[in-house]
């Protein structure tokens, strides 16, 4: 299993390009079981979760093809004839956005089988607002067995759908099924994030007819069909988020390109609390940081365009050495600070009572051997071995990899000592 390993104390200076969004690309390539024509879709990231949704979409009758384009890499997805509609445990299990394949099929063909994702590391995350949603569309659900069995065979109809709180995946997936169903969906409460605009852009694109994506009220009038299109994906505002940080947490000066200052506001703002200089440019960001320590803020996690829970971590790993207590708290996701014990072994001063972190800024941080627990939290500990004394070895990166495209060199280039060991064996801690 691979490990990241990283010799701190290193100031960051250079140009780091921002990839396409991980939680945008995977829906928009879901996008492309709603037509027979082929979809484009350039700054395409190269991930671990892109390459597992393509083997599924083959399985369900896509030609993907991975090219390098004029403008980067990208993807060409074609679908001419849907066939099986049924995704199976073994490949749903292995990451939860899959479970949006059952949308599509449904609206495309009128039925699909898909397995319920299970739970994940940093909490339940239920799909039923999902299924509900359908059932608002006129599909038939029945649960057997742990699989979803939707039946529409006289085609989705539109509907009223109001969720009693936000959620993105449900959003998406309403977007996904209501495009293709007959007359007007209106999605009440829906979420507000990016990403959403992004997909709605696209199927709009296709021929869809879509209003109001990025608002509370999404209104969606339903086509017979669909057309192929070229789209290009949004800049991953977490990883942009990300590197804003990881330059922060080693001081120096790095300029962040193909990105938008505006996708990440909340957190800008936290950071210039925090007495880091970003400067915003029409292609990106540049963040500065001097020899001052930070000053201690506080911060609470919030559907966008509040603080945005997969920067919750990264943002922990930067108070560590801040100057007085930080208070960071977390609304979206229960068992989100299970990097807290990990920030610990590198001698950070976190204590944590229910969904709310207290960090007492410490001198500095010492380099040790730490597990990666979860996406985020994987990064937050890279970002924090970047400032430790020593050498910090992060172990289970493959969740790096679902999520981060070319870690090692993008922060090597700007002079970061990160280095991959490959194939290293790792002692599991005990339950």
């Amino acid at each position: 299993m691979d490990r990241i390993a990283i010799i701190g104390g290193a100031r960051l200076e250079g140009e780091i390009p921002i990839s396409g969004a991980k939680n945008s690309a995977i829906k928009l390539m879901a996008a492309s079981l709603l037509t027979d024509e082929p979809l484009r879709l350039t700054n395409m990231p190269r991930l671990a979760d892109t390459r597992f949704l393509g083997r599924l979409l083959q399985r369900l009758g896509a030609e993907v093809v991975d090219q390098d384009g004029a403008d980067g890499p990208e993807t060409v997805l074609t679908t001419r004839e849907i066939v099986s509609g049924f995704a199976p445990y073994d490949l749903v299990r292995q990451m939860r956005a899959s479970f949006n394949v059952l949308g599509p099929l449904l609206a495309r063909t009128g039925q699909a089988k898909v397995s319920l994702p299970g739970g994940c590391s940093i909490g339940a995350r239920p799909v039923d607002l999902h299924l509900k949603a359908l059932e608002a569309l006129g599909a038939r659900i029945d649960l057997h067995e742990g699989y979803v069995y939707a039946q529409a065979p006289r085609g989705l109809k539109g509907g009223e759908i109001s969720f009693p709180f936000v959620s993105v995946g449900a959003t998406e997936h309403t977007l996904l099924a209501a495009v293709l169903a007959e007359g007007e969906t209106v999605i009440g409460n829906a979420a507000c994030e990016p990403e959403i605009t992004d997909l709605a852009d696209c199927l709009n694109r296709m021929g869809a007819k879509v209003s109001g994506a990025g608002t509370p009220t999404i209104r969606v009038t339903g086509v017979s069909r669909l057309t192929g299109a070229t789209h290009p994906v949004l800049p991953d505002r977490i990883e942009t988020g990300t590197y804003a940080l990881a330059a922060a947490m080693a001081g120096g000066e790095v300029r962040l390109t193909g990105t938008r200052a505006d996708l990440i506001t909340a957190l800008i703002e936290k950071m210039r609390e925090a007495g880091v200089d970003v400067a915003e440019h029409a292609d990106g960001m540049t963040i500065r940081r001097g020899p001052e320590r930070l000053k201690a803020v506080e911060i609470t996690t919030d559907p966008y365009p509040g603080f945005a829970t997969d920067l919750q971590a990264q943002f922990m790993a930067l108070m560590t050495l801040a100057d007085g207590e930080s208070v960071i708290r977390e609304t979206i996701f229960e068992n989100r600070f299970m990097h807290v014990p990990e920030l610990a072994r590198l001698g950070a001063d976190i204590s944590v009572q229910g969904g709310e972190a207290r960090v007492r800024g410490v001198a500095g941080l010492n380099g040790a051997q730490v597990m990666a627990t979860d996406l985020r939290a994987s990064v937050s500990l890279v970002i924090a071995g970047l400032a430790a004394k020593g050498e910090t070895i992060v172990n289970r990166v493959y969740h790096l990899d679902r999520g981060f495209e070319r870690l090692e060199e993008k922060l090597g280039a700007c002079g970061a000592q990160v280095r991959r060991l490959r194939g290293e064996p790792v002692e599991e801690a005990a339950d």
